[in-house]
């Protein structure tokens, strides 16, 4: 009898695998809408949904490495768009896309709604 399945760890690596189709221009999108990190300043959770959207290379990002990449800002503390161009970042060097957008939208703290936009080239 196998015991219960122990839940991943939170992971900074980052996996891709061959782009089936190279010479053709597509987009992928994908959608985050639990993002967690904390406020640099408080402490405090921050959440925000996280939309990333691609034109890929050679190289896809697969995906339960990007939730486990996405799951261990959980207990870093980072401004919003430190973590939004810290994510442009990181997916740019794992995949080397043709065109990539990363947008963070987070929910209201202090009265004040954020929306951070990075793209890459």
């Amino acid at each position: 009898m196998l015991g219960p399945r122990m839940p991943s760890n939170p992971s900074k690596n980052l996996e891709v695998f061959p782009n089936p189709s190279p010479d053709r221009d597509y987009i992928i999108r994908f959608e985050c809408p639990e993002f967690t990190c904390l406020c640099p300043k408080t402490g405090q959770p921050d959440f925000a949904t996280v939309r990333i959207s691609y034109v890929p290379d050679q190289s896809i990002i697969e995906l339960k490495s990007l939730k486990l990449y996405l799951w261990s800002y959980r207990q870093q503390g980072a401004f919003h768009e430190d973590v939004t161009n810290g994510i442009l970042d990181q997916l740019v060097e794992a995949v080397a896309p043709r065109r990539m957008q990363v947008q963070t939208d987070w929910l209201v703290r202090g009265g004040i709604h954020t929306v951070v936009d990075a793209s890459y080239p």
